[in-house]
């Protein structure tokens, strides 16, 4: 018996043994990038989410830079991963998408975020409800403004898409529980109470059930209208054609009211402290805004398309933001084939992490990279993609919500510049994990701009 229990553990340990090895030493039809693969399943996961006390590229990213080059593989969320800095070969990424590429998520994001993962409307709604918030903060002594925000996008959104009223159900709030999903969403998967991991796959399953709740009560009362997403996905629904599910819509509406809590809300509060410190750009900012003003024939009417397309300095202001910011600091694709690119090979099967951070700090591509400088954008392509700016992804990866964000971000600076004053009163402090953060939040305190400074 003491026999057959050595020759079980010698087999144990012999299987565990040749896993490990071949885990690390890899084969490919050619020359595999450099660097390092970690540890069986887990990989280098915890590195590349340690967090990161700075807007710069990650340590992660950088030390690996510096070791291997612009190109080097590693395991994260347990998948094979080649993580591209190179701005060519991010680039290309993009460009080959559907044909050497396809769009590919951990299965750890994919639980979360839904298998089925638009936008439309635009300025007058947002620019009241802009308005109506910022009246709101001018009365309170501090505010702070990732939360205040945020919940100014789920008004706008949630009335929009679902027609969801905080107000009137205070005890369903979406937002809070898009809270505890986004914090976990980069965090190690492992499924157990008490883990990041698991708080997120509570906060998907709970707005997950209420937007079920909501589409459950719509349908309950077909005959009434309320112009939103959900009367579209309804009528949908009806058809015996229809390719589109009931799980298919709310996993829609789910990333989109996701896409908006964390891009909008996180740019609009980074744009306003990057505002708070440079004054300079502030002035500019304000002038722009307050010529839309009067050259307009009736002071009080809203903003229109054409004053939208006018605000050059916004827009530079904007992308100066998102460069910095990265709200999304990585996209992932599988490739379809095996690729060959400079002296190395991407074996079909492997993900590419794009990694933008890096492209967009690179001095190469950008002078005094981490300096907030908007003038850098002067006689510069404001809107699409390029090998070195790539906030929005390219091509077929293009985000379909880019102009929803940009519209957003334009209108509340308006309203903000044109109106009111502010003065941070603490916080600020931004952490990447590699998700953009306000660990301590960010609180000023708002006054109107008829009063004095």
């Amino acid at each position: 018996m003491l026999h057959v229990g050595l020759c079980l553990v010698a087999l144990f340990v012999v299987s565990i043994t040749h896993w490990v090895y071949k885990w690390r030493n890899l084969k490919c039809n050619g020359t595999l990038p450099p660097g390092s693969m970690g540890w069986p399943l887990l990989g280098e996961t915890l590195q590349f989410i340690a967090p990161s006390h700075t807007l710069d590229t990650s340590a992660f990213i950088k030390n690996r830079i510096k070791r291997y080059g612009s190109i080097f593989r590693t395991s994260l969320f347990g998948s094979r991963v080649i993580v591209s800095t190179d701005s060519e070969l991010s680039y290309m990424v993009f460009q080959q998408e559907g044909r050497s590429f396809e769009s590919w998520y951990p299965p750890s994001f994919r639980k979360v975020l839904g298998n089925q993962s638009l936008a439309f409307m635009h300025g007058g709604l947002l620019e009241t409800v802009a308005t109506r918030n910022m009246e709101r903060w001018v009365s309170q002594e501090t505010t702070e403004l990732k939360t205040a925000v945020a919940d100014m996008i789920y008004e706008f959104m949630g009335k929009k898409m679902i027609s969801y009223d905080p107000v009137e159900k205070p005890s369903e709030n979406l937002r809070e529980n898009y809270e505890a999903f986004v914090r976990g969403l980069y965090s190690f998967p492992l499924e157990i109470p008490g883990t990041a991991y698991y708080k997120c796959l509570q906060g998907r399953k709970k707005v997950m059930m209420m937007l079920k709740n909501m589409l459950e009560e719509r349908q309950a009362k077909p005959n009434e209208v309320q112009n939103d997403f959900f009367d579209y996905v309804i009528e949908e629904l009806k058809k015996n054609d229809t390719t589109l599910t009931e799980e298919i819509s709310l996993d829609l509406i789910f990333g989109l009211l996701f896409a908006n809590h964390e891009s909008t809300s996180q740019a609009i509060t980074l744009a306003i402290k990057f505002l708070t410190d440079n004054p300079r750009a502030l002035k500019e900012l304000a002038e722009e805004h307050e010529l839309i003003l009067k050259k307009r024939e009736k002071p009080e009417a809203g903003l229109t398309w054409e004053e939208y397309k006018s605000m050059t300095f916004t827009f530079q202001i904007i992308n100066e933001t998102l460069r910095l910011g990265n709200i999304a600091p990585v996209a992932f694709s599988k490739a379809l084939t095996d690729i060959k690119f400079k002296d190395y090979t991407i074996p079909s099967g492997w993900v590419v992490m794009v990694c933008s951070p890096a492209v967009h700090l690179d001095p190469v591509n950008y002078k005094d990279p981490l300096k907030f400088n908007p003038w850098r954008w002067e006689g510069m392509e404001l809107k699409g993609s390029s090998k070195t700016f790539m906030v929005f992804g390219g091509a077929q990866r293009y985000c379909v919500g880019a102009d929803l964000a940009r519209l957003q971000m334009a209108i509340f600076l308006h309203c903000l510049v044109t109106k009111y004053w502010w003065q941070p009163i603490k916080g600020g402090d931004i952490v990447r994990t590699p998700a953009l953060q306000f660990p301590n939040g960010f609180h000023v305190q708002f006054f109107e701009k008829d009063k004095q400074q």
